[in-house]
């Protein structure tokens, strides 16, 4: 696999061999080999960006969507590892030109490289997450701007790889799914550069990173209302988890972490150095409110007519099917330091202090004021409460387990920084508390 620029890595695994791979497209629908006619595939679980809110700005076409379901493919096409060969470099290229053999090239010098041939592993699936849109790739996944918008321009590198990790699910129950750094390109295979980090494990395997590293964070407790953030961890191209590097590139890896695996967990957080995943279960995802349930919330939200407490015009959230466009006249907006609820007005500006400060005509404490919108992607929320709280400054809605948890749990950003940020459009969170408790006003008597 050459990349542009900056080489990328691959390995076995080091603990074991269980290190799986494939080529081909996501199978959303198809009925596995044990499904009847007419049943559902059997789901190992979904994958959803953060920061889209429950669809890409560009709409959700093909591979590259917001949201991606993970089924059991008709046929297993997993690879695990086999033999090792130990050549010198000329013979390199005639080894990854053969592209039905899956294969990851170690190059360690001028003069030595080491090659791992895989072979058809049929107990497992894989799916492959990356920038590339060639086939191979499963889910393609671009750079999220804060604020729910995808980078574009010219000048708007990417710094997600093109084969960036693969996803690696048991066909059989309990149908684990893990996650391993790098995935194959179309040639069938992972190359790692001489400058790559690399190294030999103790029982004489190879492993390495890829060069800004995939970052996994697992939460403590599950995804439910008792969550907590858990700690940050880079995977290695084997599936090995390690404490993170002094900076994302850095050539030096960090330490081998024995008592944690790259399984995946409901609402695990997956990042790519560009964009970040959120790995649902399907047992997980029975916890989560429904679409249904979200526009029931709205419509009881609005039935209750709340008022602005100074012009007195009656509030409601708008339909989900307008989506985020300019605010209408009866949009709630919030002074985020406080939560008060109002219309929309003109007066208290504070423009010495930027153009969205204002003061709220009730409390008199100035910050910004914004519009309020629902969150509409169902499954970023930890439990069906009612929508209580907002995200400062963008002013998405939720329940107060889900504001609070996201909170409190910093997101990587850049090669070194790390961010709490609405997960509904990926905006940084300020504030004490990067949330605040909504107050409405009820109608008059």
């Amino acid at each position: 696999m050459v990349l542009e620029g900056n080489p990328e890595v691959g390995s076995p695994r080091t603990s074991d061999l269980q290190h799986r791979g494939n080529k081909g497209s996501c199978v959303l629908s198809s009925p596995g080999e044990d499904a009847q006619p007419g049943e559902d595939p059997i789901k190992y679980g979904e994958l959803i960006v953060l920061g889209y809110n429950g669809c890409l700005a560009s709409g959700d076409k093909g591979r590259r969507r917001s949201r991606l379901a993970l089924s059991r493919r008709p046929h297993a096409n997993g690879v695990k590892p086999d033999v090792m060969h130990h050549i010198s470099t000329p013979l390199v290229s005639k080894a990854l030109s053969n592209r039905g053999q899956h294969s990851i090239s170690y190059t360690l010098s001028r003069s030595h490289s080491v090659i791992v041939e895989y072979t058809h592993d049929s107990d497992t699936d894989m799916f492959q997450i990356g920038r590339s849109t060639e086939n191979m790739i499963d889910f393609v996944v671009t750079d999220t701007s804060p604020g729910g918008g995808a980078a574009e321009g010219p000048s708007a590198q990417s710094t997600i790889s093109r084969y960036a990790c693969r996803i690696l699910c048991d066909r059989r129950p309990p149908y684990t799914a893990r996650i391993y750094a790098a995935g194959f390109d179309a040639s069938s295979n992972i190359f790692l550069g001489e400058r790559a980090a690399k190294w030999r494990t103790p029982d004489g395997l190879m492993d390495g990173l890829t060069t800004n590293g995939v970052l996994v964070m697992h939460p403590a407790g599950g995804f439910s209302e008792d969550s907590a953030p858990g700690v940050w961890r880079e995977i290695s191209v084997c599936g090995n988890v390690y404490t993170l590097r002094d900076s994302r590139s850095a050539q030096q890896r960090g330490k081998l972490v024995e008592n944690e695996s790259n399984v995946l967990q409901d609402g695990s957080l997956i990042d790519l150095c560009g964009a970040t995943l959120l790995w649902r279960t399907p047992a997980g995802l029975l916890r989560a409110p429904t679409l249904k349930q979200l526009e029931a919330q709205r419509q009881e939200a609005n039935a209750a007519r709340p008022q602005c407490p100074v012009g007195l015009s009656t509030l409601a959230f708008p339909s989900p099917a307008r989506g985020r466009t300019a605010p209408d006249k009866q949009q709630p907006w919030v002074y985020v330091r406080c939560g008060h609820v109002h219309g929309y007005h003109g007066w208290g500006c504070r423009r010495e202090r930027g153009p969205q400060e204002r003061e709220c005509p009730l409390c008199r404490l100035v910050g910004p004021y914004v519009p309020l919108w629902l969150g509409q992607e169902a499954g970023l929320c930890l439990d069906p409460g009612p929508p209580s709280h907002a995200f400062a400054p963008c002013g998405h809605v939720c329940s107060e387990k889900t504001a609070r948890y996201w909170a409190q749990t910093p997101l990587p950003h850049g090669t070194h920084a790390f961010h709490a940020a609405c997960p509904f459009c990926g905006a940084w969170l300020t504030g004490e508390h990067g949330c605040v408790r909504l107050i409405f006003q009820g109608p008059l008597d």
